[in-house]
């Protein structure tokens, strides 16, 4: 592994923590981390009320290569999707209500929480 690929896993498992913290300070309940099936992974996967909120977390630790989020583009959204859809049926889940969140970190803030990102 190449130091930029350690640096980018390491910091991405921190803003992963710093996300977890951040939903649940917003009352979300966490169900699972790096969910992972043969399409892919969800960085989070929780409850928010009665919906299961999918999330994306995206870290940056500045804003020279644009804004987090748009690192999210459509051909990302449609693996989420298909992951989600793996997750759905393998947890005998399809009848929830479901949305997509992504969270945005710059350095070691919230920068913005999406709901409804896709």
């Amino acid at each position: 592994m190449t130091i930029s690929k350690h640096f980018n896993k390491f910091h991405g498992s921190k803003g992963e923590e710093i996300a977890v913290n951040f939903l649940k300070e917003k009352k979300f309940k966490i169900l699972e981390r790096n969910y992972s099936n043969k399409i892919g992974e969800i960085d989070i996967i929780a409850e928010d009320k009665n919906c299961l909120v999918f999330v994306e977390v995206k870290a940056r630790e500045t804003l020279q290569f644009g804004r987090p989020a748009e690192a999210v583009d459509h051909r990302k959204q449609q693996k989420l999707r298909n992951v989600a859809q793996v997750y759905l049926m393998t947890k005998k889940k399809e009848l929830y209500d479901c949305r997509f969140d992504v969270v945005e970190i710059l350095g070691e803030e919230v920068l913005q929480h999406i709901e409804n990102a896709f």
